[in-house]
């Protein structure tokens, strides 16, 4: 008797909208259109008799048979990528995927990357971009640099670093509002929002009995974030790695001389236990732990 399987092509559509939460990005990612997208996942929706996702408007979710269905659909991808083909002509250089955020990547991943290329050439790097906290889902890269409160069961998670956290203006922001002698003096600032860097604790280490702000402008890129301070938006926190340009050339200035010292946030590595037997990862996560330790990036 004939065996009835689901088309590989809408397996594949299916893990793609599922680890990347949206159909146009995923239809971009598998070079089709977002119609032929759309269809591939009805015509699973149809096999399996079960909806996959949840819609609404631009992004989608997983149902609860869509949670269990992905984690048997994983499996069985990983297992036709990895199964061993002797005959298939072998890569001629070893491969790493790493996914990591927007800012660490511009501002410390490739700015020392040519260090790790020098000492192996032979290693062939490609790199993602992933927004923090949103999507904690290990996508098919080797390693993911994540930057978040480091709890994510079932994945190896080792810290790479933490950084004190203290608020910056731009000198023609202070200007306007005039000085900021005390933490107090903050009750006449903008203070811009981050889910990344929240205030709440700042706060207590200031000795300001106040909430986290509620209103203003919000921005979940701690890149994006120090540019808003940049361009006089407002106050915001930041940290030394992201900000020693900008205070080096006085286009923000730090204030107050408190720090949070460990902020709730922090960068790790996480990756699947199985990926550290490959020589070429092991090489990577190695290199990384040693270059991005607090004491090398000061």
């Amino acid at each position: 008797m004939a065996i009835r399987l689901p088309p590989v092509h809408a397996l594949s559509a299916f893990e793609a909208a599922a680890r990347l939460g949206s159909f146009a990005i995923a239809a971009e990612e598998l070079c089709i259109t977002p119609s032929a997208f759309s269809h591939r996942i009805r015509l699973l929706e149809e096999f399996v008799g079960e909806r996959l996702f949840l819609r609404d408007g631009r992004s989608v979710s997983l149902t609860e048979f869509g949670r269990r269905y992905l984690d048997v659909v994983r499996d069985a991808l990983r297992s036709l990528a990895d199964f061993p083909l002797p005959h298939r002509h072998a890569s001629a250089h070893p491969r790493i995927k790493i996914t990591v955020p927007p800012t660490f990547a511009r501002y410390l991943f490739l700015p020392h990357l040519a260090e790790f290329m020098a000492l192996h050439p032979d290693i062939t790097i490609e790199t993602f971009l992933s927004v923090p906290l949103y999507d904690m889902s290990l996508s098919e890269t080797d390693i993911e640099i994540r930057f978040g409160v480091g709890k994510y069961p079932d994945l190896v998670t080792e810290k790479l670093f933490e950084e004190p956290v203290f608020p910056v203006a731009s000198p023609a922001y202070l200007k306007k509002i005039g000085p900021l002698n005390t933490p107090a003096d903050l009750q006449k600032a903008q203070l811009l929002r981050s889910a990344l860097e929240p205030w709440q604790a700042w706060f207590e280490v200031a000795g300001l009995d106040w909430q986290e702000p509620t209103s203003g402008l919000r921005i979940d890129d701690l890149g994006l974030l120090l540019q808003a301070v940049q361009h006089g938006y407002g106050i915001a926190l930041t940290r030394q790695h992201f900000a020693a340009e900008m205070i080096r050339t006085g286009e923000v200035v730090p204030l107050f001389d408190i720090q949070l010292a460990t902020p709730q946030h922090a960068y790790y590595m996480v990756y699947e236990r199985t990926v550290r037997e490959r020589p070429e990862v092991a090489l990577l996560l190695n290199w990384m732990m040693e270059r991005f330790n607090t004491q090398k990036l000061a």
